[in-house]
């Protein structure tokens, strides 16, 4: 049984389309219950009813609106699943694996669509009462390999997954500026030098790691 601890911890999983950050996430969150420790998995937009609602709004293909009012429906899905679980968790000291977070937004809708970053930040900080991930994995991977991949995997492309290989160029550029903004929060891990074991053997290690730390 693993011992309990200190604090909450908060990993996010971040990267283009098809790094199979739902996979990986999905994998550490049954190894951490396997060691005993109390994980709640989940998922940026969603895991709460009024985030999968926007969710819904966000993905299905044919909807259009201005890429202000996407980054603020992203925020306010966020600002629901910190409020009605994440704060929480940590409080509880849980450990919470949330598939994307912060970052996916100033990626997306920042460097992706041209939105204003610092005003994403600054939103970022409110809805999160200044929760910042204790670590994030950045799954990198080639952007035309991954857009296939996740086309395969679902059966269809959604709404953002439609934008194209220039916006989500624009977005994993945006995921490398982050990486080297905050390295020590941020792990690049390469989908394409790894498959989908060693990749999970990676994280294990890190997340281990910084428990055994904590």
């Amino acid at each position: 049984m693993a011992a309990g601890l200190k604090k909450g911890l908060l990993i996010t999983l971040e990267g283009p389309e098809g790094s199979g950050k739902s996979t990986q996430s999905r994998m550490l969150a049954r190894f951490l219950r396997k060691k005993g420790y109390k994980v709640i998995h989940i998922w940026d937009p969603g895991s709460t009813k009024f985030g999968e609602a926007i969710r819904d709004i966000l993905l299905k293909p044919g909807r259009k609106f201005s890429s202000n009012a996407e980054t603020m429906l992203y925020l306010a899905a966020r600002a629901q699943l910190v409020d009605e679980k994440i704060a929480l968790a940590l409080k509880q000291k849980k450990i919470v694996i949330c598939d994307r977070f912060i970052d996916a937004t100033v990626c997306y809708q920042g460097y992706g669509l041209g939105v204003d970053i610092k005003k994403i930040e600054m939103f970022n900080d409110f809805v999160t009462g200044s929760i910042v991930p204790d670590m994030t994995f950045f799954l990198d991977i080639n952007v035309k390999k991954g857009l296939k991949r996740s086309r395969n995997v679902k059966g269809f492309s959604d709404r953002i997954e439609k934008r194209g290989s220039l916006f989500h160029a624009k977005v994993r550029n945006g995921y490398i500026k982050q990486l080297k903004k905050f390295p020590d929060r941020i792990k690049r891990i390469s989908i394409d030098d790894n498959d989908k074991e060693e990749v999970q053997v990676i994280i294990r290690r890190v997340v281990s790691d910084a428990i055994e730390r904590s």
